[in-house]
Formats: structure tokens, C-alpha cells, sequence
């Protein structure tokens, strides 16, 4: 699984692995034919956060990453979460059709800096 999420990025290849070895596994994973063609973690870079998602590309558009997400949620709503927050999103439109999300304002920077450096202030 590890290697399977490392396609995105090593640092989805970690959060991955930190979802794996939480006491309920956080992360819910799609197959075919044996093969892993997608997965959904949650809880593995903050309480309460979604995140990171991937469906192989040739397999999207299959319903695959819908119900991997809506899983995935109901997982959280049964941890006693009323919303989650996908952190450092990328396909926006997805995520709004399957389960009505909406970008937060200003939420562009996220969690995902560096917290030793300094931020700029506004």
C-alpha cells in the first residue's frame, strides 16, 4: 500500500503508513483482481482530516473514489465528526459533487508549511 501511494507523493506514502497503524486502521482501500487501484486515509495528518485520496488514473470516473470517500466519512461521522477538512485538496469539483464540499476561505496556505519557519503575517 505504501508503494501503491507513493505514485502521488512520498509524503502521501507516509500519511498512508500513519493510517495504517492506528488502532481502527484509517484508511479504506479499493481493489481489482487483487491489484490496489485506490485508497482513501483519514486521521493521518490531523484529527479530523481527509486525506490522501488516490484512484488509479485510467480507473476514475468509475465510481471508485466516490465510495471510497463516502466510506471514508462515514467512518469519521461514526468517530463523532459532523464535517471533515480535505486538507491541500485537488480536484475541487469532485469532491463538491460526491459529497457537497466547499473550499473554506483562505485556507490556501493549510497545515501543510513548515511550522518552524515564520509566516508571513497579513
Amino acid at each position: 500500500m505504501r508503494e501503491f501511494a507513493g505514485k502521488w507523493a512520498v509524503t502521501w506514502a507516509d500519511e498512508v503508513t500513519v493510517a495504517f497503524s492506528r488502532q481502527r486502521v484509517a484508511v479504506f482501500i479499493a481493489t481489482t483482481g487483487g491489484e490496489v487501484v485506490g485508497f482513501c486515509a483519514y486521521e493521518s495528518t490531523r484529527r479530523n482530516y481527509l486525506g490522501p485520496m488516490g484512484v488509479e488514473e485510467n480507473l476514475r470516473g468509475k465510481g471508485i473514489g466516490r465510495a471510497l470517500l463516502l466510506t471514508s466519512l462515514l467512518s469519521m461521522r461514526e468517530m463523532g465528526y459532523a464535517y471533515a477538512i480535505i486538507g491541500g485538496v485537488g480536484p475541487v469539483e469532485f469532491y463538491h459533487k460526491a459529497c457537497g464540499a466547499v473550499v473554506i476561505e483562505g485556507s490556501d496556505r493549510g497545515v501543510y508549511v513548515d511550522m518552524l519557519k515564520k509566516r508571513e503575517t497579513r
